[in-house]
């Protein structure tokens, strides 16, 4: 074993020593190509739903402000864009006139 120098932080390990549960043997060599593609296949699928769930809130979510926005004509739907602008304005618009009043 090395001898600690004065002022070091504790000992090291002799050459040729590793921690335990620490190989370095190729990384995860026990899987063939067949299941890194399965698992490969299985993450992209995760993925994709998260995202459609994701985009399923979102318009969700704009459906609901549509639904109490003011719009003339009743029937005509907005997109998304125009559903954020229009909210913006009609926010500021409902300040102004509680500042004015």
């Amino acid at each position: 074993r090395p001898v600690e120098a004065p002022g070091s932080r504790g000992l090291r390990r002799a050459e040729g020593k590793r921690r335990p549960g620490r190989s370095r043997g190729a990384p995860r060599a026990a899987r063939t190509a067949e299941t890194a593609q399965r698992i490969k296949r299985s993450r992209r699928l995760k993925a994709n739903n998260r995202e459609r769930n994701r985009m399923h809130n979102l318009n969700a979510a704009l459906d609901a402000l549509r639904d109490v926005l003011p719009t003339f004509p009743e029937d005509a739907k907005l997109t998304k864009i125009e559903t954020l602008r229009f909210a913006h304005n009609y926010i500021w618009a409902l300040t102004e006139t509680l500042r004015l009043a």
